[in-house]
């Protein structure tokens, strides 16, 4: 789990207070209208014993979160950034949307700036705050199935219309126990009656005591060919002091022991072989493999090392960014399935056009990419991480149906 100096918290609570004297500062100009002096004092109590909790808050937990198990301090965690991103955001917005129209009153007439200005000031700061509560409360748990058809000429003919079921990053620590809330990711899965399921990683926040109880429900997952793993960056126990090196072996032990008892199984540096009629298609896995900060436990030439002669392979690597480095026209893989940016949990999907910020870090962020014969796609993620909800980037499960040119 990362931590934070005190100063950092410090200046986080001042940048929040400046936004904040903004948007009282506008909030004064848009209640003129208002005769009624009770209701306009209401107002700015409130606006103000909001801001004076939150920021009273953030400064407890930093204070209080060692004496804290850990259990709860990512549950206090995310808690606090849905608050956080709940207020700031939505302040941000109205700032910056009625600095605009004042700036640029010559639109409207006087009469008319004293109506529609605080009208469009109120819906600029509510809408991204309604929105935020939608992302947090319901849109976090929407799970959705994205269905890939991939035409693969290298395809044994013996596995035409194999079904694959990927899944990703599904950060068990943040569901705080909830076990209720995958049952219908759990639902969905199985209906698909899949031949495989692959998962790529990021399985816990950090610890290897998220996963208790979660085995009784990822057991449930059914596969009729097998179910596949490989790790992500997160399940290294590298984001959190260690005691002794020993616990965090443990720790790492633990998770790897976890993946046994829910009948997955996990491909380190290593590749499985499956055949249908003396056809055989290879299964590869590698251990994260991340550009710098991310560390780079992947060894891709082991993972390849005894299924060079087999003409299909497909490829789990967590982080997208190892399909350019060392994957497309460095190997023959045709597809590689991968996971790790969660989209972002915020963008835009709208028919096949996406977008998202994280586009600007990660060239390949979310779905299907293709150069040359070979794919790669990104899933989006089933789970989430720090800020606790999805606004436009739904979890997701995807559905892959294999066909041959």
């Amino acid at each position: 789990m990362r931590s934070y100096s005190f100063f950092s918290i410090v200046l986080l609570c001042m940048v929040l207070l400046l936004i904040d004297i903004l948007a009282f500062y506008w909030l004064l100009s848009i209640t003129r209208p208002i005769t009624s002096i009770v209701l306009k004092n209401s107002i700015y109590a409130a606006f103000w014993v909001f801001t004076i909790g939150l920021i009273t808050s953030i400064l407890l937990l930093k204070i209080k979160l060692e004496l804290v198990a850990p259990e709860r301090q990512q549950l206090l965690i995310s808690r606090l950034y849905g608050l956080t991103v709940s207020s700031f955001i939505p302040k941000l917005i109205f700032v910056v949307v009625i600095s605009i129209l004042y700036f640029t009153n010559f639109v409207f007439s006087e009469k008319e700036s004293l109506i529609v200005i605080p009208l469009i000031g109120v819906f600029s700061g509510f809408l991204p705050f309604f929105v935020i509560l939608y992302a947090v409360f319901s849109a976090v748990y929407r799970f959705k199935v994205h269905h890939v058809k991939l035409k693969c000429e290298q395809l044994p003919i013996h596995f035409k219309g194999l079904r694959i079921v990927h899944i990703s990053d599904l950060h068990l620590g943040s569901f705080n126990f909830k076990y209720h809330t995958l049952e219908d990711a759990i639902k969905k899965i199985n209906h698909l009656k899949t031949d495989f399921i692959f998962f790529t990683g990021d399985l816990v926040n950090n610890f290897a005591w998220e996963l208790r109880g979660w085995d009784s429900v990822l057991s449930q997952l059914s596969a009729k060919l097998g179910k596949y793993a490989v790790l992500g960056n997160h399940d290294y126990g590298d984001y959190s002091q260690w005691s002794s090196e020993g616990k965090k072996e443990l720790n790492f032990k633990n998770i790897l022991d976890f993946y046994k008892r829910i009948g997955f199984k996990l491909l380190m540096n290593d590749a499985d072989l499956i055949e249908k009629k003396n056809e055989k298609i290879a299964i590869v896995g590698v251990e994260n493999w991340g550009n710098p900060p991310f560390k780079q436990y992947g060894d891709l030439k082991k993972a390849l090392k005894n299924v060079s002669n087999i003409s299909f392979k497909i490829l789990l690597s967590h982080d997208p960014s190892h399909w350019l480095e060392e994957v497309v026209f460095h190997t023959d893989i045709a597809i590689t399935l991968a996971g790790h940016t969660h989209g972002m949990q915020a963008g835009i999907n709208l028919n096949n056009k996406k977008w998202s910020p994280i586009k600007y870090k990660y060239e390949h962020w979310a779905g299907l990419y293709k150069q040359g014969l070979q794919y790669l796609y990104v899933n989006r993620g089933l789970g989430w991480m720090g800020f606790p909800g999805r606004l436009g980037m739904r979890p997701e499960i995807t559905l892959i149906e294999l066909e041959r040119e």
